[in-house]
């Protein structure tokens, strides 16, 4: 009964979610939108379609709750290129401690690269360089208290540096995972509809500052006698983080002892941006004593106004090893419109 009623909750709020309305919306008000970025190529290639699939080390981004589905230790790396040299990199480990949880740890850098310096005077350059990073360090704690629910819950820390200017913020991830013996064709919960939700980076906003703000100043220019070029400063307003609420559903229309079929729909709700859905699919086809081969496909940014996001693709390879280790290779391609495209790269294994 309580699984029938929370099933019915989330689905009207679901429902909610896909037709309801943000305007206006408030699209660059946010910094360290690098935490948008999706993390896993299984769950880029699915659309980003995955708060309610999601279990492995990347629930650390998409639903911390997912960690605590995972049947053993993870390690993964991702590598993702970006528009204009820019490079997102991820990595992050979890590990089971009995009695107790699943706990992970992960680093996310955003590399923008190196930039020449130049001024109104020196427009071809003035020699000098300076670079962009920013940086999310997360520390992540999930369980499943039952056999249909599990939560979990991250905190992070953010840092965004633009030459000697810098901010940093303090920010936390809420999640849920709830499994329904719904839909299931093989009468088994853990094959039946799965529904996730998750809040991600609520936490303070950044305010940057550094000697790039000092400035000097005269404060009585038409006056003789006074100090000039006092040492002034720029006061800058603090900027929020990208606040995102998921919710989805996923199923699994086809269960057999080597195939496997995912279907999955997310509907977001960010502060920067209108509501939007995500689709995926993913279909894995296991070699019985030597590992599992993945297909995916997915859609992003539906019924997003102006967006351009839109079709993603990957494909995974999953190697089996001595003692039930397991060596992942996943990559996936995405469209984003003016930008063209852009493949993100995944290496994990699990212990």
């Amino acid at each position: 009964m309580r699984t029938k009623i929370t099933t019915m909750l989330f689905l009207i709020l679901f429902a909610n979610l896909m037709f309801a309305q943000n305007k206006p919306y408030r699209v660059g008000t946010t910094a360290a939108n690098f935490l948008e970025m999706g993390i896993g190529s299984a769950a880029n290639s699915m659309g980003e379609a995955y708060v309610s699939v999601a279990r492995d080390i990347s629930s650390i981004y998409w639903n911390p709750a997912g960690l605590g589905y995972m049947e053993s230790n993870e390690v993964l790396f991702m590598y993702q290129p970006w528009i204009a040299n820019i490079k997102l990199v991820f990595a992050g480990a979890a590990m089971e401690i009995p009695g107790i949880g699943v706990l992970g740890l992960s680093v996310t850098n955003m590399d923008y690269g190196t930039t020449e310096v130049t001024t109104m005077t020196m427009q071809e350059g003035t020699g000098e360089t300076f670079k962009a990073n920013e940086y999310a360090m997360t520390l992540s704690y999930s369980r499943k208290l039952a056999d249909w629910f599990g939560f979990g819950a991250s905190a992070k820390w953010i840092s965004s540096s633009i030459w000697h200017v810098s901010a940093n913020a303090l920010a936390m991830d809420l999640g849920v995972m709830v499994n329904t013996d719904f839909f299931s064709f093989t009468g088994e919960r853990e094959d039946g509809l799965s529904i996730g939700m998750s809040i991600s980076n609520y936490g303070t906003k950044m305010t940057y500052d550094g000697i790039d703000l000092l400035v000097p100043i005269d404060p009585l220019p038409n006056e003789n006698g006074n100090y000039k070029n006092i040492e002034g400063k720029y006061s800058l307003q603090g900027w929020e983080l990208p606040l995102i609420f998921r919710v989805g559903i996923s199923i699994k229309p086809i269960v057999t002892e080597t195939q496997e079929l995912i279907l999955a729909v997310d509907a977001l709700h960010p502060n920067n941006n209108s509501e939007s859905v995500n689709v995926g699919l993913q279909y894995g086809f296991k070699f019985l004593g030597f590992g599992a081969f993945y297909l995916r496909g997915g859609y992003r940014g539906i019924f997003m106004d102006e967006t351009e996001y839109g079709l993603t693709l990957g494909a995974g390879m999953h190697f089996m090893l001595l003692n039930n280790n397991n060596i992942k290779m996943d990559f996936a391609y995405k469209e984003i419109g003016i930008f063209k495209n852009t493949l993100t790269y995944s290496v994990g294994v699990t212990f």
